[in-house]
Formats: structure tokens, C-alpha cells, sequence
């Protein structure tokens, strides 16, 4: 039995369609739902991600207030210009691609933006929100993992949920969100500190891998009929490719896929959900 391999793409772009008619619908109201997505410098992996949530506000039809500063921009102008974006109450949200050039303190850009318009949900007070089950902006590709679950059918209450990976953007966040009341499942969270993962992996009904390493999770790792959300995106050198790399998550899918219910690809399954959810929060945000 091969696994339902899960069509994020699709998903995502029937969110997309959502929010577009809730947008349409602001606008009779005379209000236009915008987002200042922020790049310092030029990442090339950066560059892509912006372009890819440039493409969902013009799906949208939500307002595009991105700005693209030089690598050398300083701290000082950056923190000011999100002070700006903060006041401005045409803007909704205000998302920084990370990572930033190294002469910059995440942190402190982070704490920067407004709760109110961290649609990113990284701002400590939405993350405390979370925490506590307290209506705040959710981390995008966390709640868009969850999202997927619920749209796919897949029972989660009750359910023993493995999550590889610690990270203060997927792992951690994930966790918590699986563990609330509305999905309901019993969370065990994995690290490169944990002894014996595959002996823990074999008992997960749902394992998200976020591990940022390929070939993590593999098949003799899991049981039959696990479901398996791949959270990873890494290149690794492929000669017969124009690029010369291909994207590989953190599973080695084709092992598991012989014995998965459903699996995540990379890409097409959880990355598109990111940036659905990104306008999910954008919106939530100008409604409010």
C-alpha cells in the first residue's frame, strides 16, 4: 500500500482562493488588506521566498509594500523604517526576511515589530499567546502543518505525534500547537540530544520532521500507516538538474512512502502552506 501523498500545493491554493474573496470583500468596505514584506540584501534563497509571497499578495489582490534594502543597510535605518510601518495604519503587516546580514540583531528586529502586526507570529507576545491558547498571530509554517492535518481528514485527537527538531520556528511551536484541545494529540519533541529516536519514531502515529538534515527519518523508522509531515528544504548537488541541485526535505520519501498513510513531498507539500498562511494572518489582521 503506497501512502495519499498530501497535495499542499492544492491546499494552499484553496486558502489562497479563500482569503482572495475576503479581500475582495474588505475592499467594498473601502479597506485594502497590505503587507511590507522587508529583504536586506540579496540571499538567494531570500530573494526566492519574497518573490514566492510578492506572487501570493498579487493573488490575492492584497496591497505589496515590499522593500528591498542594500546589504549594508544599518540597524538604526532598519528599526526606523519598521517604526515607520508600525504607525502606519494602511499597513497591516510587517514581516522581515530572515536571516539577516550579520551587523544586525534579529532579536532586536524582531521585538521591533509590532505584536499587532507580527504576522510571522515570532514576536515573544504571540508566541506567549500560543503558549496559552490565547487568540494571537500563529507561526506560519507551524499552523500551516496543522492546517493541512484537519483539510487532509487525518484524525489527530488522541493521537501520539513525534516532532524532530527544537527550532523556535517550527519544532517548538509545532509541538505546542499539536498538543492544544482543538487537535489533541500526546507530543513527544525529538533533538540531537535525544537517545534512541527510531525506537521513539516507531510508536508516533504522526511524525513532523524538522530536522534540517536529510535522510532523518527513514522507512525501517516508522510504523505502518504513520502519517509523516516533511518540514525540511535542503539542496543537495544533482548534476542532471540546469540548476545543479534538487530540493530534498528531511525524509527519505521514497523509503517511506512504501509505508506511510500519508506523506508530505518536498516540495509541493508543507512550503506552500507557509506562505498561504502568511496571508491567512495578513488578512486576519486588516479584518481586525
Amino acid at each position: 500500500m503506497s501512502a495519499i501523498i498530501i497535495d499542499g500545493k492544492q491546499v494552499a491554493a484553496d486558502i489562497r482562493a479563500e482569503v482572495a474573496q475576503k479581500v475582495a470583500a474588505l475592499k467594498k468596505n473601502g479597506k485594502n488588506a497590505c503587507l511590507a514584506v522587508i529583504l536586506v540584501g540579496e540571499n538567494p534563497a531570500s530573494v526566492s521566498y519574497v518573490t514566492g509571497k510578492q506572487k501570493a499578495l498579487a493573488e490575492v489582490g492584497m496591497q505589496d509594500r515590499s522593500v528591498h534594502l542594500p546589504e549594508n543597510t544599518s540597524e538604526e535605518d532598519l528599526l526606523k523604517l519598521i517604526d515607520q510601518l508600525n504607525n502606519d495604519d494602511t499597513v497591516h503587516g510587517i514581516l522581515v526576511q530572515l536571516p539577516l546580514p550579520k551587523h544586525i540583531n534579529e532579536d532586536k528586529v524582531i521585538m521591533a515589530i509590532s505584536p499587532e502586526k507580527d504576522v510571522d507570529g515570532f514576536h515573544p507576545v504571540n508566541v506567549g499567546n500560543m503558549m496559552i491558547g490565547r487568540p494571537g498571530f500563529l507561526p506560519c509554517t507551524p499552523h500551516g502543518i496543522i492546517v493541512l492535518l484537519q483539510r487532509m481528514g487525518i484524525e489527530t485527537s488522541g493521537k501520539h505525534a513525534v516532532v524532530i527538531g527544537r527550532s523556535n520556528i517550527v519544532g517548538k511551536p509545532v509541538s505546542v500547537l499539536l498538543a492544544q484541545k482543538s487537535v489533541n494529540c500526546t507530543v513527544t519533541l525529538c533533538h540531537t540530544g535525544t537517545k534512541n529516536l527510531p525506537e521513539i519514531t516507531k510508536q508516533a502515529d504522526i511524525v513532523v520532521v524538522a530536522s534540517g538534515h536529510p535522510h532523518t527519518l527513514t522507512g525501517d523508522m516508522i510504523k505502518q500507516g504513520a502519517v509523516v509531515i516533511d518540514v525540511g528544504v535542503n539542496r543537495i548537488p544533482d548534476s542532471s538538474k540546469k540548476s545543479g541541485f534538487r530540493l530534498v526535505g528531511d525524509c527519505d520519501f521514497d523509503d517511506l512512502k512504501e509505508k506511510a498513510s500519508f506523506i508530505t513531498p518536498v516540495p509541493g507539500g508543507v512550503g506552500p502552506m507557509t506562505i498561504a498562511m502568511l496571508m491567512v494572518n495578513t488578512l486576519e489582521s486588516a479584518e481586525k
